[in-house]
C-alpha cells in the first residue's frame, strides 16, 4: 500500500510582529515556513536568532535561518496565513497595505486588543477571509531578541473550517487553542481584562506584584464594573473565559489580600518578568492602546448615557505618562491611584 504523501508545511506571516508575534512566530518556525515582518530596529535584533522563554518550557533559540525578516508588506505574498499583530491603531492602514500582496487564498487572523479590528480587515479586505482571535497572555521583549510569556492560557479563534489548519499547527508547535463560535463576547470578555493594563504601566510594577495589592486591585475593580455597565446596555455578555464569570471575578478583587491569593490563584500563576504591553509601550516612548481599552469602554458608555469616569480618568492619566520622557513616567502606589479614580468617580 502507498504511503500518503507528507503534509506541506503551512505558510504563515505575522505582520507586526513585536513581542506577540515574535513569540507565535518563534514557536511556529519548526513546524511552518514563518516570515516575520516587524519594525526595523525589532527585525535587525534578530540577526543572531530569536529565543523565546517563559510558560515553563525550556528556552529555545529559533536559528537566522528558520525565520524569514521583512520589514515591507510585500512579504506577506505566498502566505497561506497572515496573522495580524499590529497594534489597534495601526489597523487601517494595515488592512490597506495587505489588500496589495495577499495571495487570494490567504487566511488572514486578528490576534489584536480591542473590540474593532477584525471589522476593519474586514472592510479593508473585502471577500477575503478574515477571523477574529484572541491572546490571553502576556508576552514582553526583556531585551533585543529575546521574548517571554509570563503568563498562561488558551489562545481563541473564530470556529471556521479554514482555519483548522492553523489550528493543528498551533497545536502541534505546543500553543494551546480553542476554535470558538463566541468571538464576540470573547473579545469584550478580553477588553474586560485588558483594563488592568494601564493599572500595571501606570503602577511601574511587575503584574504579579501589581495583582497582589488591594489598592491596585480596587482601580482595576472600579474601572470593570463601569465596563460591565457599559456592556449590559449594548447588550453583550461578555464570555467565560476562567473558572469565574465577569461579575464574580470583580467581587474577588476586592477581597483582602491573603484571601485573594488563596481564592484567585490561577489569576497570580503569573512570573515574576510579566507586565503589560502597556508598560512596555511607556518604557519604549511607544503611543499606547489606552483609546482601544479604557477609552473604549468610555464610548460604549457615553453611547448609552452612562457615566464611565474611572475609565476615563484613567485614559487621561496614561496620556500624562505618554508625554512623558520614555521610562520616565510617573509610578503610582496604589493608595495614589485608587485615591485619584475615586476623587474622579466622585466629581460631578
Amino acid at each position: 500500500m502507498s504511503r500518503p504523501a507528507p503534509r506541506s508545511r503551512p505558510r504563515i506571516a505575522v505582520f507586526g510582529a513585536g513581542s506577540v508575534g515574535c513569540h507565535l512566530g518563534g514557536r511556529l518556525a519548526a513546524f511552518a515556513d514563518v516570515t516575520l515582518i516587524g519594525r526595523p530596529a525589532v527585525m535587525g535584533a534578530l540577526g543572531d536568532g530569536l529565543t523565546v522563554t517563559g510558560a515553563g518550557r525550556p528556552a529555545m533559540t529559533v536559528a537566522p535561518e528558520e525565520l524569514t525578516l521583512a520589514t515591507t508588506p510585500d512579504a506577506v505574498a505566498g502566505a497561506d496565513f497572515v496573522l495580524v499583530t499590529v497594534k489597534s491603531a495601526a489597523t487601517a492602514e494595515a488592512g490597506r497595505e495587505l489588500a496589495a500582496h495577499l495571495s487570494p487564498a490567504a487566511i488572514v487572523v486578528s490576534l489584536q486588543n480591542g473590540l474593532h479590528n477584525p471589522s476593519l480587515l474586514r472592510a479593508a479586505l473585502p471577500g477575503r477571509t478574515v477571523l477574529a482571535g484572541m491572546v490571553p497572555y502576556n508576552v514582553v521583549r526583556p531585551e533585543p531578541g529575546v521574548v517571554h510569556q509570563g503568563s498562561a492560557g488558551v489562545l481563541m479563534i473564530d470556529a471556521n473550517p479554514r482555519a483548522i489548519p492553523l489550528v493543528d499547527v498551533l497545536t502541534e508547535a505546543g500553543l494551546p487553542v480553542r476554535m470558538r463560535e463566541d468571538m464576540r463576547e470573547v473579545q469584550y470578555a478580553k477588553l474586560l481584562m485588558n483594563l488592568n493594563n494601564a493599572v500595571n504601566a501606570l503602577s511601574g510594577l511587575p503584574l504579579r506584584d501589581q495583582l497582589g495589592q488591594r489598592a491596585y486591585r480596587a482601580c482595576l475593580a472600579l474601572c470593570q464594573r463601569e465596563a460591565l455597565a457599559a456592556f449590559e446596555a449594548e447588550g453583550v455578555r461578555p464570555a467565560k473565559l476562567g473558572p469565574a464569570s465577569a461579575a464574580r471575578s470583580v467581587r474577588l478583587l476586592g477581597l483582602p489580600d491573603p484571601l485573594f491569593r488563596r481564592l484567585a490563584r490561577s489569576a497570580l500563576r503569573i512570573d515574576a518578568h510579566a507586565r503589560s504591553s502597556m508598560w512596555e509601550d511607556l518604557e519604549r516612548g511607544r503611543p499606547t492602546e489606552i483609546d482601544n481599552l479604557q477609552g473604549e469602554v468610555v464610548e460604549i458608555a457615553e453611547r448609552h448615557g452612562l457615566a464611565a469616569r474611572a475609565n476615563a480618568h484613567m485614559r487621561m492619566l496614561v496620556r500624562e505618562a505618554e508625554s512623558a520622557a520614555p521610562g520616565e513616567a510617573r509610578r503610582w502606589s496604589g493608595a495614589e491611584l485608587l485615591g485619584s479614580l475615586l476623587a474622579a468617580v466622585r466629581a460631578s
